[in-house]
């Protein structure tokens, strides 16, 4: 049996990034990130607004998906966003201090 696993990025209200992953319907946890009282980073940072995800069928490749993203820079994780892939590889952290960028 599949099980269909999103790996999510939200901005919020401060303008940062959350990125994070659920079985549940995407809109669904957008909702809970935006009105349950919980006591987590995108609690503090309201409103929050989806602006990436993609769908997994294995839930070991969206948790390592989800792990690469959280270790990006902003920049690339808004190239991402952009959906601007190729230009991911000149934005690894390696490629900035080897550029000079």
């Amino acid at each position: 049996m599949q099980f269909e696993m999103i790996v999510y990025m939200l901005r919020c209200a401060d303008g940062s990034y959350y990125v994070g992953s659920t079985k549940q319907d995407i809109d669904a946890r957008v909702w809970e990130h935006n009105n349950l009282p919980l006591d987590s980073y995108t609690a503090r940072r309201r409103p929050v607004e989806l602006v990436f995800a993609e769908v997994y069928g294995r839930i070991t490749d969206a948790i390592a998906r989800e792990r690469q993203i959280k270790g990006w820079s902003r920049r690339k994780k808004e190239a991402l966003i952009a959906l601007r892939y190729e230009s991911l590889p000149s934005l690894s952290r390696r490629g900035h201090l080897v550029d000079g960028h």
